[in-house]
């Protein structure tokens, strides 16, 4: 069993709760059932698509980095980088907090991406200054994006994970889920 689930701002990709931070939603306040785990994680501060499986053998082929599946992310970063930023980003070899990164696929976009609104909002002052790049990455070091871009001087405001493979998330509104069909979970391997 797959569950694909948008996961919204401010939820932690785990079911147990922190004792010393009761208040904080999990994935259990989020209506999904709790034999699942979450193949991977998305940081409390990123939205976007999340799976949930009880195959711990499909979890091993999607997080293995011999694998390479390629996750998509929508990013909107503090200012204006320019195609040196952008071919420094593609490039790897770049040094962040858990290795050196893999070469990647980075799209300077020409408008800000049509996304729900995230609660809370980006800072209005830093969202005005701000632009967005899609990024297509084969690895998924802790919190990888965002030490990307802040290493080349552009810190990540805003992340969206947009699919996994050739699964997309576009049909699933923040907090929805649904069961993947075969078909469906056909896509994460292509």
């Amino acid at each position: 069993m797959i569950v694909a689930f948008h996961k919204p701002y401010g939820v932690l990709s785990q079911f147990n709760k922190n004792p010393d931070y009761p208040d904080q939603r999990v994935l259990g306040d989020c209506g999904l059932p709790e034999h699942l785990h979450p193949v991977g994680r998305l940081d409390l501060d990123s939205e976007g698509l999340l799976l949930l499986t009880d195959d711990k053998e499909l979890e091993t082929k999607l997080l293995d980095p011999k694998h390479g599946h390629r996750r998509c992310y929508l990013v909107q970063v503090d200012g204006q980088p320019d195609d040196l930023v952008i071919r420094e980003l593609e490039a790897g070899g770049l040094q962040i907090k858990g290795g050196v990164t893999k070469p990647c696929k980075v799209k300077l976009l020409g408008e800000a991406p049509s996304l729900p609104e995230r609660d809370p909002a980006v800072d209005v002052h830093a969202a005005a200054r701000s632009s967005w790049l899609k990024m297509e990455l084969t690895e998924g070091k802790n919190r990888q994006v965002r030490r990307m871009t802040a290493k080349v001087g552009f810190p990540t405001l805003r992340l969206m994970r947009i699919s996994i493979g050739d699964l997309q998330l576009h049909e699933l509104k923040p907090g929805e889920s649904k069961l993947l069909s075969p078909e469906e979970t056909a896509l994460l391997f292509q």
